[in-house]
């Protein structure tokens, strides 16, 4: 068979790129790790010297560090000074931990699924799935210190003020449910938003929920938020205003039974919120950055949690359609994209 050598060459210079990208995603979370990110910026053009003094760390590694993150695009070099400059662009998404496009730990997931590779292995051979408890701890706090931060940007100042009557809802005083919670962000961050009303974050993960009541006290809202063990079809159906789902209904084993139950829950004028991440209803529509980001983590992660309650295995880029058939099989008739982004897809059901 003949080969195409420009094609080659593109497909080898692709992959080339990916695999720089994954080695720099290693310096990624030494640079948040070791706090050099957070002592560039805000402080102009340093050298290699300055920026290993203000961080605490050996001149030598940092110097070849910040070769590789001028490299990256990370960092500006500036040749006539030989000195490395933190932009207040590049600080928001590398050394701003409260900034909703803060990425460093991002990197913890890809990490954990290397750690996860034999099982991932076993699972394709097999077809068993593999629980969220099965996984390396690094997945864990990743994905939490991830979404804590798009959550703290959008959730309160977006998500809620699009659906019907939320925030009006909120803050006379409501009964709120946030199943699958996880470490209990967005829990927290609603808590904080509107402190007339109670919050009850359900998660099947224990460790989790230890991490969720730990993070409640830290941040002063222990007297209105309660954080139990529970799966998506057993948590106390206490008449609740408001259900959400955080990106992980699709991670579910029954994702109807989730939704049916959510639907059983509520209070007679309450309504579910669903947050999963944005997709096309066409495969061939999602073959982009976002998507490749979203299938990957859909084939070890989310399908593999289905799987492993012998599920039917949404995926992370279920798009709306499948969705809407989930939730309709589930008893909810009234069904709306409350709110789309390049990155999620926010779903507003009542019965």
């Amino acid at each position: 068979m003949k080969v195409n050598e420009q094609k080659l060459n593109e497909i080898v210079e692709k992959a080339i790129s990916d695999l720089a990208a994954g080695y720099g995603g290693v310096m990624v979370a030494l640079g948040d790790k070791l706090g050099l990110y957070r002592a560039m910026a805000g402080q102009g053009p340093l050298s290699s010297t300055e920026v290993a003094k203000l961080a605490g760390c050996a001149e030598r590694y940092v110097r070849e560090w910040l070769n590789s993150q001028a490299a990256a695009g990370y960092v500006v070099y500036h040749p006539s000074s030989e000195t490395y400059e933190l932009t207040p662009e590049q600080a928001m998404v590398l050394a701003n931990e409260d900034s909703p496009l803060f990425l460093p730990p991002a990197w913890e997931v890809p990490a954990s699924m290397w750690f996860d590779e034999e099982k991932t292995i076993e699972a394709f051979r097999t077809g068993r799935g593999i629980g969220w408890d099965e996984h390396n701890p690094r997945l864990y706090r990743g994905v939490a210190a991830f979404y804590r931060n798009a959550y703290q940007g959008q959730l309160v100042s977006d998500w809620l003020p699009a659906l019907e009557n939320g925030t009006e809802k909120l803050n006379a005083g409501a009964k709120i449910a946030d199943v699958g919670c996880g470490h209990g962000h967005s829990t927290i961050i609603m808590a904080e938003a509107f402190p007339g009303s109670r919050f009850w974050g359900f998660d099947i993960h224990p460790d989790s929920i230890e991490a969720a009541r730990a993070n409640a006290k830290k941040r002063g809202v222990g007297d209105r938020v309660t954080f139990e063990v529970a799966d998506a079809k057993n948590y106390p159906a206490q008449g609740f205003d408001l259900i959400c789902f955080f990106d992980c209904l699709h991670d579910m084993g029954d994702p109807v039974g989730a939704a049916r139950h959510a639907r059983e829950a509520l209070s007679p004028n309450g309504s579910i919120m669903l947050v999963e991440p944005y997709a096309n209803d066409r495969v061939e529509d999602n073959l982009n950055s976002i998507g490749r980001l979203y299938y990957s983590a859909s084939t070890t992660l989310c399908c593999a949690h289905s799987l492993s309650e012998e599920g039917m295995a949404l995926g992370a880029q279920a798009g709306e359609k499948k969705l809407t058939k989930v939730l309709k099989e589930a008893g909810f008739w009234t069904i709306r994209a409350a709110k789309k982004t390049p990155f999620n897809l926010i779903v507003e059901a009542q019965p």
